[in-house]
């Protein structure tokens, strides 16, 4: 079955570029201009991927991420003027998989489509569930769940790919680098640094289903480890 892509993108040429790049690979493409209309869109007819503009004229696209993100963890693919470093660290901050400025290739677009796609698709298998800490943690590869203490925490597609690492081998450090060409493969020419942003992203969801946040330790200077035993 063909993946359903949502575009939100205000301009109307560069919107109907991306959706005809888009279904000429095959794709079956919603698209608007409004951040409003998108919210609703994604509500009645869920998407398996996002392309957002971050320059809406109503809602802005921050906004958009930070809706879509109360009631699903569908893939997101950040679209932005913006070049900073801290603006592409906001964004992924805010639930994003991946982030493209402007101007940039429909084709690129497509292929990063593909891939984040892909990445979805890898991280439901196996079907396998893990139990950490006594219980504390439970990963169902499955459902693509993460439980702590009994409570759903919901984890976007990128923050899952780092969970599924860190759980593989407890106690294992993992660099930086190590994490990005997991998450994002060894073709990713991004920063180490949004890394820190979706573990800070993470920890903060453990925390908020009374998880404690150092189930994922920093180890200075190296990277990450996850901090809890595997339950035999």
């Amino acid at each position: 079955m063909a993946a359903t892509v949502l575009v939100v993108e205000d301009e109307a040429r560069l919107r109907d570029l991306i959706r005809s790049f888009l279904e000429s690979e095959g794709f079956v493409v919603m698209t608007t201009g409004s951040g409003a209309e998108a919210i609703s869109m994604a509500a009645k007819s869920p998407p398996d991927l996002v392309v957002l503009d971050l320059g809406l004229p109503d809602v802005p696209g921050l906004e958009v991420s930070k809706e879509l993100r109360r009631n699903s963890d569908v893939p997101l693919l950040m679209v932005t003027a913006k070049v900073s470093a801290e603006d592409r660290i906001r964004g992924l901050e805010l639930g994003a998989d991946d982030y493209l400025t402007k101007p940039f290739s429909p084709r690129e677009l497509v292929l990063r489509v593909r891939a984040i796609l892909r990445r979805g698709r890898a991280a439901v298998a196996p079907p396998t569930t893990s139990s950490f800490g006594a219980g504390m943690l439970v990963v169902d590869e499955e459902r693509r769940e993460l439980y702590c203490n009994g409570e759903l925490v919901p984890v976007s597609l990128t923050e899952w790919r780092i969970l599924q690492v860190l759980t593989r081998a407890p106690g294992r450090v993992y660099s930086r680098y190590e994490l990005v060409n997991a998450v994002r493969g060894h073709d990713w020419e991004g920063y180490e640094r949004v890394i820190d942003s979706h573990v800070k992203n993470l920890r903060r969801k453990l925390g908020e289903a009374s998880c404690s946040p150092r189930v994922i330790e920093t180890v200075l200077g190296v990277g990450y480890r996850l901090a809890l035993k595997r339950d035999r």
